[in-house]
């Protein structure tokens, strides 16, 4: 089996995977912007070799790299780098060599957070409501349906980046002013209540073989907000209401083989609502 694994070095704990996969006996590639020699000894161990590319936002450099390893090793048959900026790029590799996972057609759900509250609604899965808007006239509109305070947020993001709480007119007068240009932002409806997660790991099949959860001291937004730092433990002692919820997700998204991270808000009422999907592994200190 020939599994490419993108950006093996970083995040730092990504490392075991290729390390994982080697021990089980996997030809293990990997394609990064990283100096060979700056690799960690494990990792250089684990890699059955290494292609480095100087710009991994090249896609050119990185269909390159594909191509070398396909013709040198056969038929590649997993593509990952289990690091969410990369999920469109993995997609598009994985499409134009045909190799299985998520394709350039499958994206959209699990990267654009208007596409997931669709899901999430015609599953019957509560939700913060939002929409997506690109110009101030529409995010004025919105304001008028969802009242104050909301969440504006790039419709496709990681983390709490470029994330805004929206309290009053001047927050968003503001926003404006500091808006990235040509991103469509998403608004959502703010809601009071502790975050978790539901996380695991699918097979094939789309049966989930491993999850548990994570407890946040405080939403990431409030973390980046006050500039300091936060904590969170995982835990397997999962309220039965909220195992229901999360595996009715899993199956409304129909993730097979992959790892998920679903984010939740428990309100005072001890009502839950869905947030967004991760189709990453959970825990990266990268992203939250």
């Amino acid at each position: 089996m020939n599994f490419i694994v993108i950006s093996p070095h970083f995040p730092a704990n990504s490392e075991q995977f290729s390390v994982s996969l080697s021990n089980n006996g996997i030809t293990t590639l990997g394609i990064g912007d990283k100096a060979y020699d700056e690799l960690t000894p494990s990792l250089r161990n684990a890699l059955s070799e290494y292609y480095r590319v100087d710009d991994m936002e090249d896609y050119d450099q990185m269909y390159r790299a594909v191509a070398y390893f396909a013709f040198k090793y056969g038929k590649i048959d997993r593509l990952e780098s289990h690091n969410e900026y990369w999920l469109f790029q993995d997609a598009k590799l994985r499409t134009d060599f045909n190799i299985p996972g998520y394709k350039n057609d499958e994206m959209d759900t699990i990267k654009y957070k208007s596409k997931m509250k669709q899901v999430f609604l015609s599953h019957d899965i509560p939700v913060a409501l939002g929409k997506a808007f690109q110009t101030a006239e529409e995010g004025w509109h919105l304001l008028e349906q969802f009242g104050y305070p909301v969440i504006v947020k790039p419709d496709s993001g990681v983390g709490a980046s470029d994330t805004y709480k929206i309290s009053d007119p001047k927050d968003f007068t503001d926003f404006l002013t500091k808006r990235t240009p040509n991103v469509t932002y998403f608004m959502e409806e703010f809601i009071e209540g502790d975050i978790i997660t539901f996380d695991g790991l699918t097979d094939q099949a789309g049966n989930v073989v491993f999850y548990s959860s994570l407890v946040y001291q405080e939403p990431a937004l409030e973390t980046v907000h006050r500039t300091g730092d936060m904590y969170f433990y995982e835990t397997r002692d999962i309220p039965e209401d909220f195992y229901e919820l999360g595996m009715k997700s899993v199956a409304a998204f129909d993730i097979r083989e992959r790892f998920f991270h679903f984010e939740f808000f428990r309100t005072a009422d001890d009502k839950l609502y869905a947030l967004e999907i991760n189709c990453r592994p959970p825990g990266d200190l990268r992203s939250i």
